[in-house]
């Protein structure tokens, strides 16, 4: 991992190492349009179609219902973990739950906010790579916490055309109403405008590579009139670590991020002198022993080091950088905590692993990256609500604020704003 001084890089030179990895998205919508297209005219047998051509299988049938009790044999200390985060998850976007306001802002003039599910959601479950039964709990508990009356999940088929028992299982503890076997920019545009045998959905949420990007944030802007839960790019970690951190602890944090995939970014951001030698040579050591030693080295190659003066620079940076997943493992963590700005996630001092947010602690693991964390939050209970406005007002109350409406309706030259009042006040 390349090692930068903080105190010798210009402003634009940070900016530059904050820019992330780059994604060609040009040309990669220029690759996704016709998918969508396509779907959009053909349906069901577009979405076979590609999904024979990028998965080399033909799933049949395309959807089907989900079981309304977890039948689906899973090994118990599976479905043993999964009961603790379920648990875990509900409890805490259960305790989001929206509280309808009302505020009396004049004398006969009340005025409320109250939040109402949406109606349908589709939850993107990536699985090119490995099995994520985690997201599903992540994207479906709070759906389910929400009320939404339809819980459609898609998710790439194995080679068999089947999906693994796992997402089976978790999508009936949420209460998904069908799974689609079909992944990727197709899988979207599916849900997006519907099809003969996938329901059409209101808002797509759920992690996914450029092209799932790419086709969210194409469909957010067409006619297919969905939502999305915000745009993303590939996983990323920035540790915070002093000489008094574990480098072993260090080292698995910025692997465990890594190994998402071969454009994932891990940075570690080391305050005053530290042994950054003995931290490279602990990740080298725990690297050979991963399954996915391949996709991390190539990870690591996006990768680079900040060695900072003080944590006041330190946390300079990170805000600067905006990670999804920040762990600020160093003296003084829980101070740190209270200056972030910006980031998807935090985890504070050398015991809070971020796998632990990943599955169970009870937090939401679909987060904004690629910089996103600066004007985006993580998903919530909140993705699945929307909220409206009211207002009731006494005829006391229009009396009172009239004038101040029609002086503004003339000003605007708006007459007939300016009649719906004085016609109740004759």
């Amino acid at each position: 991992m390349k090692k930068y001084l903080y105190s010798t890089l210009t402003s634009l030179q940070i900016d530059e190492l904050c820019r992330r990895p780059a994604m060609d998205f040009e040309s990669v919508f220029g690759e996704v349009g016709p998918i969508i297209e396509d779907v959009r005219l053909r349906g069901d047998d577009a979405v076979l179609d590609l999904t024979q051509r990028f998965d080399g299988v033909r799933p049949d049938p395309l959807s089907g219902p989900v079981s309304n009790t977890p039948e689906i044999p899973v090994q118990a200390n599976v479905a043993e973990a999964f009961e603790t985060a379920y648990t875990n998850i509900f409890r805490f976007h259960k305790a989001q739950y929206p509280k309808d306001l009302i505020v009396e802002t004049m004398a006969g003039i009340v005025c409320s906010r109250v939040a109402r599910p949406i109606k349908r959601v589709g939850l993107y479950i990536p699985g090119g790579t490995a099995v994520l039964p985690s997201s599903l709990l992540m994207l479906g508990v709070p759906a389910k916490i929400a009320g939404c009356e339809e819980i459609v999940v898609a998710t790439p088929p194995r080679a068999d055309g089947t999906v693994a028992p796992e997402i089976e299982y978790v999508a009936s503890l949420i209460g998904a109403s069908c799974i689609v076997k079909a992944g990727g920019a197709q899988a979207i545009a599916a849900l997006a405008y519907g099809t003969a045998s996938i329901p059409k959905v209101d808002k797509i949420l759920g992690p996914g590579n450029r092209y799932v990007t790419a086709a969210k944030m194409l469909l957010q802007n067409s006619d297919a009139m969905i939502s999305i839960d915000m745009p993303a790019g590939p996983s990323e970690v920035l540790v915070i670590a002093d000489r008094q951190s574990d480098p072993a602890f260090i080292a698995a944090d910025l692997l465990s991020q890594a190994e998402h995939g071969p454009d994932s970014q891990v940075v570690l951001v080391g305050i005053g002198e530290m042994d950054f030698e003995k931290i490279e040579e602990e990740i080298s050591r725990q690297n050979e022993k991963l399954s996915r030693s391949d996709v991390t080295a190539k990870a690591l190659d996006n990768s680079f080091i900040v060695e900072t003066a003080d944590a006041r620079d330190a946390m300079a940076f990170a805000n600067r950088y905006a990670p999804e997943h920040l762990i600020i493992n160093c003296t003084g963590a829980e101070h740190l905590s209270t200056t972030v700005k910006n980031a998807g996630s935090v985890f504070i001092g050398p015991w809070s692993a971020e796998s632990v947010g990943d599955y169970a602690s009870g937090t939401n693991h679909t987060l904004p990256t690629y910089g996103y964390a600066r004007m985006y939050s993580g998903v919530s209970l909140d993705s699945f609500f929307k909220h409206i406005t009211m207002q009731r007002l006494s005829e006391e109350g229009l009396k009172a604020i009239a004038a101040t409406v029609t002086t503004m309706a003339e000003l605007e030259a708006l007459d007939a704003h300016k009649n719906a009042i004085t016609i109740r006040l004759q």
